[in-house]
C-alpha cells in the first residue's frame, strides 16, 4: 500500500533524504525556522518529487488544533488502502549533556512532549522519534522518557527504542542517537516483532577493537601513508575524497582562522580539547556538534574545516549542497543539528524493508 510520510522539526531533512532513498515518499514538510526551510528546499531543488501537502514553517502547535489539521490534510481520516508514518527529531539540547540540560522544561525540552501529544492525537500508522542518547540515559530525563513511553503504550502503540551509533552505519563520525519506533497496534495487530539495527554494516564492538591512529604533530600539507588494520571508509579522508571536497559547491565556505599559532599546535587527531580538535584523517570524526563552541580543525591544512568538509562528515552524498546565503554559523549550526545520512537511511530501510515483508 501507498506509504505518506509526514516529516516534522525537519531542520535540513537529513532524516527525510534517509527515508526518501529508502523508497518512502515525504508528503509534508514541518520545520518552525524559515531559513532551515529554506535550505531543505535548496538541497532538494532537483527532487522530481514534491510534497503532496506541501512545506510549513508553523510551530508545530499549531498541529494540535482540529481546524488547522483538517484544513491542512482534509482526506486524513480516509486511512483506507494505505499508510501514514511520522518521522521527527524535536530540538534536543535541553537533554544533551553538551547543552543546556534543562530537560522537559526547556524551551526546545518542551517540544518533544509536542511531538508525543501529536502522535497521540492523530494516530499516524507507525512513527520515528530521534534524539540525543541524554534523553535515554541521564535519570532526569530517562523519567520523562519513560512518561512519554507509557502514554504512547496507553494511546495503542507498540514501542521499540535503541541507541544506536552512526560509525556502525558506515558514518565517519562517532555519534550515538536515540531511535524509538512506534507502531499502532490497531493497524498491525497485537503480536509485533520488530528490530532495530538490521541494516547496521559495522559491529561497534569490532570497531573500538581496531588500532586506529592516536596522535602526530600537525604538518601543514603533509601525506601518510593509510595504516593496516582499520575501516577505510570509516576515516574523514576517505570521505573528504569520495565526496571531492575540495570540488564542492560549499568548499569555500569556512570560518577564518585568527590565531594561526594556536592552530598549528593542535596535533592531528588530538581531540581532547573542549574546544579545538584537530580530527585525525585516517580515523573516524568525533560527534560533530558545531555550535556549542566545538571547532573542528581540519587534519593537515591550517584552518578549519569547510561545510562541505562537515556535509561529508555527515556522510551526506556529494551532491548535497547547502544554499549560498546562508551566514557560515547557520550552515554549521544545520549540519550539526542533522541525523547522520546513512544512519537515517539504515533507520528507514529497517522499516520499509518490515512492511515490505508484512505486505
Amino acid at each position: 500500500m501507498p506509504i505518506e510520510i509526514y516529516s516534522f522539526f525537519s531542520g535540513l531533512g537529513f532524516l527525510d533524504l534517509g527515508f526518501e532513498n529508502a523508497g518512502f515518499n515525504i508528503e509534508f514538510v514541518n520545520e518552525y525556522n524559515e531559513h532551515f526551510l529554506t535550505a531543505y528546499q535548496y538541497a532538494r531543488r532537483n527532487n522530481l518529487h514534491t510534497p503532496v501537502y506541501g512545506y510549513s514553517h508553523e510551530d508545530v502547535r499549531y498541529y494540535l488544533l482540529d481546524d488547522n489539521w483538517n484544513k491542512t490534510f482534509p482526506n486524513y481520516t480516509n486511512r483506507a488502502n494505505r499508510y501514514i508514518g511520522f518521522i521527527g527529531g524535536p530540538p534536543c539540547p535541553d537533554f544533551s549533556t553538551a547543552g543546556k540540560n534543562k530537560g522537559a522544561d526547556g524551551k526546545n525540552g518542551q517540544l518533544t512532549s509536542v511531538y508525543i501529544e501529536l502522535i497521540k492525537k492523530r494516530q499516524p500508522d507507525f512513527f520515528v522519534l530521534e534524539n540525543v542518547k541524554g534523553l535515554y540515559q541521564t535519570k532526569k530525563h530517562k523519567e520523562f522518557y519513560d512518561r512519554m513511553k507509557q502514554e504512547l503504550l496507553s494511546s495503542g502503540y507498540e514501542l521499540f527504542d535503541s541507541i544506536e551509533n552512526a560509525l556502525t552505519y558506515g558514518v565517519p563520525q562517532d555519534r550515538e542517537r536515540l531511535i524509538l519506533v512506534g507502531f499502532r497496534k490497531r493497524t498491525f495487530g497485537n503480536n509485533i516483532v520488530y528490530k532495530i539495527g538490521n541494516h547496521r554494516e559495522f559491529d561497534l564492538d569490532y570497531i573500538k577493537s581496531l588500532t586506529w591512529p592516536t596522535v602526530r604533530a600537525f604538518a601543514a600539507n603533509s601525506d601518510l601513508e593509510r595504516p593496516d588494520g582499520i575501516i577505510p571508509s570509516l576515516t574523514v579522508e576517505y570521505w573528504f575524497r569520495k565526496n571531492d571536497v575540495q570540488n564542492h559547491l560549499n568548499s569555500k565556505n569556512i570560518f577564518r582562522v585568527k590565531n594561526m599559532q594556536r592552530f598549528i599546535s593542535i596535533a592531528e587527531g588530538d581531540i581532547s580539547g573542549k574546544s579545538f580538535k584537530r580530527l585525525h584523517r585516517w580515523r573516524y570524526s568525533p560527534t560533530a556538534a558545531y555550535g556549542n563552541n566545538e571547532v573542528h580543525l581540519h587534519p593537515y591544512l591550517p584552518r578549519r574545516i569547510s561545510v562541505a568538509e562537515a556535509l561529508a562528515i555527515q556522510s551526506l552524498p556529494s551532491s548535497f549542497e547547502l544554499l549560498p546565503q546562508l551566514s557560515l554559523s547557520e550552515k554549521f549550526k544545520m549540519i550539526g543539528n542533522g541525523v547522520p545520512y546513512l544512519l537515517a537511511l539504515g533507520i528507514a530501510n529497517d522499516l520499509c524493508e518490515w512492511i515490505e515483508k508484512l505486505e
